[in-house]
């Protein structure tokens, strides 16, 4: 019974991960959208959700590398002393697409005009966190 529980809360939990994502991809690309008239579309709001969705669910609560064996000595796995990469790009992306998502949601809300290159930056922020996101998730995955 507790396994069944546990399972049914980590996969609520990713669910919960993705809405998260799909809500920021929302947000950036409803304030992106408003900046270029081409971004308006339906089709657009639908793949930055997607995108979103996928990174968060892919590239949050990713499995670490083991810092020691079983026994307490240091991990003869690739993370002798080296960074793990999956760890990083996700914390990483993490970072930089709720970043783009925040700042979005406050020009929409406090109903700023930003110059277009700052809007070019927010959208390529998210696109790069959200891409290092699936990358992270993907990375991880494959070790275990």
């Amino acid at each position: 019974m507790q396994f069944r529980v546990r399972k049914f809360a980590h996969v609520l939990e990713r669910i919960g991960l993705g809405m998260a994502g799909a809500s920021s991809g929302l947000f950036v690309g409803a304030h992106v959208g408003s900046i270029f008239a081409a971004l308006t579309s339906q089709g657009f709001l639908v793949v930055m959700m997607i995108g979103g969705a996928i990174g968060y669910y892919l590239g949050i609560d990713t499995p670490p590398l083991a810092f020691q064996g079983p026994n307490g000595e240091p991990s003869r796995g690739r993370s002798g002393g080296k960074i793990d990469a999956a760890e990083f790009l996700s914390a990483a992306g993490t970072f930089l697409a709720t970043l783009t998502a925040f700042v979005s949601v406050g020009v929409i809300v406090l109903r700023e005009n930003p110059h277009t290159f700052w809007t070019i930056i927010i959208m390529l922020g998210w696109v790069v966190g959200v891409m290092m996101q699936i990358v992270a998730g993907a990375i991880a995955r494959t070790r275990t």
